[in-house]
């Protein structure tokens, strides 16, 4: 439901630019294009239901009611870069899009960058994480919606470190998002101290990748049992997956606990 919400204010946003556009030469019909994963693994964070928040925030829009037409139409890029700028090219030569929107899937996105910076089109992502959206390959075209990995890394993976979590082993989604979290949380990491020590990369929408294949494996010896309980609740109530194990290290001393946390994004 909050991804359809923000979906929804996303395209108010994108309502308002391509009217401001389109106002100088009095055309009132607006085309938008809602590009997303419409059957596969980001389906129900986005997909049909990315569609529908764009027909409900046309309809909220109340521009229907002074005159305008607003279409809106939907494309599955299926996960693949090829396929999303096929489809992209297709609306802006053929269909007359105006404007983009949703396209989860970074590696997705950064291709859909470039073919809306060709076409000089307007580009709003609220699906894809990757940061290098506003950094290595930002377009003046192109607006990043809601989250992105240096949000990601300098929220979740400071506080992450701060709070004892220093070892860090990557499992990120083999594209271009895991490797645009795993670049940015390591910066942060070490550079709060903390190290890495090693990762791997897990295939794109296999079987198996229903265990959250975008994250990382935390670990922290911590001798303050109390504190560590707390964490592990704070941790739990902000929706964390958290395996919680104890005692291999009573030998040496003092209890340990180790932390494993693992979070998915597209």
């Amino acid at each position: 439901m909050k991804t359809r919400i923000v979906t929804s204010l996303l395209l108010g946003t994108a309502l308002s630019l391509a009217t401001a556009s389109l106002a100088i030469a009095q055309d009132k019909t607006v085309k938008i294009g809602a590009l997303s994963d419409q059957s596969g693994l980001y389906a129900d964070l986005a997909g049909p239901g990315s569609t529908l928040a764009a027909q409900m925030a046309a309809e909220d829009s109340g521009l229907t009611a002074k005159g305008w037409k607003i279409d809106i139409i939907s494309g599955d890029h299926q996960n693949k870069p090829d396929i999303g700028t096929a489809i992209t090219r297709q609306w802006f030569d053929v269909d007359k899009v105006d404007v983009v929107v949703d396209v989860p899937n970074s590696g997705v996105a950064l291709a859909v960058n470039n073919i809306i910076k060709e076409k000089n089109g307007v580009y709003i992502n609220s699906g894809a994480a990757t940061s290098d959206l506003t950094n290595a390959q930002c377009s003046p075209n192109t607006v990043h919606w809601t989250y992105d990995t240096y949000m990601l890394a300098h929220a979740t993976g400071q506080a992450l470190v701060k709070a004892g979590g220093d070892t860090w082993f990557f499992l990120t989604a083999d594209y271009a998002f895991g490797a645009a979290l795993e670049r940015d949380t390591t910066a942060v990491v070490l550079a709060n101290g903390g190290k890495v020590v090693g990762g791997v990369k897990h295939p794109l929408n296999t079987a198996d990748f229903l265990v959250p294949a975008a994250g990382a494996v935390v670990e922290s010896q911590d001798h303050r049992a109390g504190q560590c309980r707390r964490r592990h609740h704070q941790y739990h109530q902000a929706g964390g997956r958290i395996r919680h194990r104890q005692g291999w290290a009573e030998a040496r001393g003092a209890p340990a606990v180790h932390h494993r946390r693992q979070g998915h994004r597209p």
